[in-house]
């Protein structure tokens, strides 16, 4: 009972969609209606998830205020072989929470001198795996899901890592990469009140740079949720379409957001009748697969090895997908 008031109150915010509810009927809204659902969807998620996303990112800016780029490196450094790819993908998940603003961090360990195969490790789980996700997917598809999703991806970024490792991909990073010179010094002492003052400015930035993704992304959702009909989601994205996870994983490569702008559109398709795996495989792709992502990382190593972490990443994603569809009455129950 505790645990279901957590995930329903507090993380998924019941009593706002009530609120809501209850305001826009007394102001003579038809919350039933196709408009007037919508209406309540769009406001219910986008408080919600913006308040989520500021805690979240407060919370992960501070700590991530402990792990610059420098001290990153050296923990790094200090690991070889699949553990090094381990730890890289756990640092990754209290990095940045788009794959573009992931690209110049892993621009920067590769220069350091560090195993390629270890920094892709990083650049998998960056985008894909936070703190953030874990509390954003419980607070909507409970804390099963969560935890597997998280797992999933760790999995993907510790073997993509490694297999790139293992496939000697180091030649095809671009020259002015691995020439580089990178300045190896330590990072100043915070005191409490700076890692404070980071963590809100990172905040507001964050923020300002998410935002809009969010109102696209609630709005596509109350689109889905309102106006699509159930049948034509179960159709192309239900459990009668064995080429669902495919398609969604397809679908998502194209397009660019983030965790925060594309859990409004999963939890819309998840409610119109879409599997479960499927609609995880596609915020998969979306967030670690978007085109302006791979055309920032096409400048920094050779089409080669960007064409071997796309395969990786998109085989990864797609087999994750159908194991959650096989374990969802299991998961979603």
């Amino acid at each position: 009972m505790i645990w279901n008031f957590i995930q329903n109150q507090i993380l998924g915010m019941h009593w706002l969609n009530s609120l809501i509810g209850s305001l826009l009927s007394a102001g003579g809204l038809d919350t039933t209606s196709r408009i007037g659902g919508s209406v309540q969807f769009f406001l219910y998620d986008t408080i919600k998830i913006t308040i989520l996303l500021c805690v979240l990112i407060f919370v992960i800016s501070y700590i991530q205020s402990y792990f610059p780029p420098e001290r990153s490196k050296k923990i790094l450094g200090r690991f070889h072989g699949i553990g090094a790819n381990c730890i890289a993908a756990l640092l990754g998940t209290v990095t940045p929470f788009c794959s573009c603003s992931s690209i110049p961090l892993f621009i920067g360990f590769t220069s350091a001198g560090l195993p390629v195969g270890v920094t892709f490790s990083f650049l998998i789980s960056s985008p894909m795996v936070d703190l953030g996700s874990l509390v954003l997917l419980m607070s909507i598809f409970g804390a099963k899901v969560a935890v597997i999703y998280v797992v999933a991806g760790l999995v993907i970024a510790v073997l993509g890592g490694t297999l790139i490792e293992k496939l000697g991909m180091e030649k095809y990073v671009e020259d002015f990469i691995k020439n580089a010179s990178a300045v190896d010094i330590d990072s100043p002492s915070l005191t409490q009140r700076e890692r404070l003052i980071y963590a809100r400015e990172q905040t507001w930035q964050t923020f300002k740079k998410v935002f809009p993704y969010i109102l696209i992304g609630v709005g596509i959702g109350a689109v889905i949720h309102n106006w699509i009909p159930q049948a034509w989601v179960e159709t192309i994205l239900g459990s009668k379409n064995p080429f669902s996870v495919i398609l969604a994983t397809v679908v998502g490569v194209p397009m660019y957001a983030d965790i925060f702008g594309t859990i409004p559109i999963a939890e819309s398709l998840l409610a119109k009748g879409a599997m479960i795996g499927t609609v995880l495989s596609f915020m998969m792709a979306v967030t670690t697969l978007s085109l302006p992502s791979m055309i920032m990382l096409r400048k920094a190593v050779k089409a080669k090895l960007l064409g071997v972490f796309i395969a990786i990443c998109t085989v990864g994603i797609i087999l994750v997908g159908y194991l959650f569809n096989m374990i969802a009455p299991w998961v979603v129950g």
